[in-house]
């Protein structure tokens, strides 16, 4: 495996690491949810919801630090679950990751292509979906450096997008900036002017369940780490930084959301950010965010698209699928994990038109489960990893030790456990359990059938 390893591209550094995460994090998660919610749960109920999902990505990433520092590789909780928990696991984790990726490029092509037709009408949603699933494709099949800047670019401008966004926000809120024909009391007094929980504790449980796949994509440093030329410095360094930036922006966009449109107000669940801007009187408001709405899905997309591609060239680098699949371009990059990624994204997106909408929404639904299966087999993993660790091997050989273990580690699993039993209580993402266990099942069955089967041949 190692041989393997070293034929990867290993040109990433912290801010390509950053920018990755950023990539796959900053999306609808916090430009279209958290208006929803707050018409739901009350503003700070929403804030509570986003800090605890914060608070839960912060745990599950300090474990994750532990473990691509040790043993940086491409494929990340795939590969840890691989050997600190059972192969079987790691089959099952890496399936569900690239599912997750692949489904949402698929929405996210019909996404920019439906918000591009603001501008280009006569073109249809098929053509432009072509010509931006061909630059992800090539951006991502070429070089990585190409890869690279483009993520690094697309993801500043939108952060940069969202910390402007924030800035004006609050300028308003303290009537700095002259609000037109908002009635939201000001200085933070509309955050409390239906009270505390205006609707009680059940919206806000099931808040803080999406709150918590409001963060997934951070755990993409893990799968980025071994194509990282110093993992051991630049891996803590790129969590750190981006947990921060997450948390300030993703909390700092809700409040402003909360404090400049009522919980009655409908552009919370249309166009908070555009409504907001409108009122503040910039022009070309709706033009400016429509760009940003389509640099953010793009940007999802790209840095999607290299996750789930990364987690094929791991299956076929440990042989739990066909070697061919693992095949890389003269460039060190997975060339077939990346063609049925964009084939599985095509499909995905070919279910939004023609299918059933029952089968998206049960898509979409196990992409949400995936999330949090994710985090729970991350935390699983450094707990085993630790306990075999000290085995052979003193702590203080360990370049960087995640806090308070046992208990860090626990707290993730358990975290994770309940968000999961907590769906079953909210009718509307009821069917990511229904459908993401007999899924996980029927891989996991699979994978020993494979292996038995393999087994006797030998």
């Amino acid at each position: 495996m190692a041989e393997a390893e070293t034929k990867l591209n290993h040109s990433m550094n912290t801010n390509h690491l950053i920018a990755l995460s950023l990539g796959g994090v900053i999306g609808t998660g916090i430009f279209m949810s958290p208006g929803y919610f707050i018409k739901t749960a009350g503003p700070l109920g929403t804030i509570g919801a986003y800090l605890i999902g914060a608070l839960l990505v912060t745990l599950v990433m300090m474990c994750l630090s532990e473990l691509s520092v040790y043993m940086p590789t491409t494929g990340a909780f795939h590969d840890y679950a691989t050997k600190f928990i059972n192969p079987g696991v790691g089959f099952v984790v890496a399936w569900l990751y690239w599912l997750t990726w692949t489904i949402a490029l698929g929405s996210n092509l019909l996404s920019m292509s439906i918000l591009t037709q603001r501008w280009l009408p006569s073109i249809s949603v098929w053509e432009i979906s072509l010509v931006y699933g061909a630059i992800i494709l090539v951006l991502n099949l070429f070089n990585l450096a190409w890869f690279n800047k483009s993520e690094a670019v697309t993801s500043w401008i939108k952060t940069i997008a969202l910390l402007v966004f924030i800035i004006i926000g609050l300028l308003m809120v303290f009537r700095v900036v002259p609000v037109h024909h908002l009635q939201t009391l000001p200085d933070f007094r509309e955050l409390t002017r239906q009270g505390w929980l205006p609707h009680g504790w059940g919206p806000i449980i099931a808040t803080v369940l999406t709150a918590n796949f409001a963060y997934s994509g951070t755990e993409m440093i893990g799968v980025a780490a071994g194509e990282t030329k110093n993992p051991a410095k630049m891996v803590p360094q790129a969590i750190k930084r981006t947990l921060i930036i997450l948390i300030v922006l993703f909390i700092g966009a809700i409040v402003v959301m909360g404090s400049l449109l009522a919980p009655s107000d409908k552009a919370l669940v249309t166009s908070p950010f555009v409504e907001i801007l409108n009122q503040a009187s910039i022009p070309y408001a709706a033009d400016v965010m429509n760009a940003v709405l389509i640099i953010t899905l793009f940007s999802a997309s790209n840095a999607g698209v290299y996750a789930a591609s990364r987690m094929i060239w791991s299956l076929a680098n440990q042989g739990q699928i066909a070697k061919r699949w693992g095949r890389l371009t003269k460039h060190g990059l997975p060339v077939y994990g990346l063609l049925l990624t964009m084939l599985g994204g095509a499909l995905s997106l070919l279910s939004c038109v023609y299918s059933a909408q029952a089968l998206y929404l049960a898509l979409t639904a196990l992409s949400a489960f995936a999330v949090v299966g994710v985090w729970l087999v991350i935390g699983w993993s450094q707990l085993n990893f630790r306990k075999h660790f000290l085995q052979e091997h003193s702590l203080s050989e360990l370049k960087y030790r995640a806090p308070w273990y046992p208990v860090l580690p626990w707290l993730v699993i358990i975290f994770c456990l309940v968000s999961m039993v907590g769906i079953g209580f909210d009718p509307d993402q009821r069917i990511a359990l229904i459908i993401g266990f007999p899924f996980s099942l029927i891989v996991y069955a699979y994978y020993q059938f494979r292996h038995r089967s393999s087994k006797k041949g030998n």
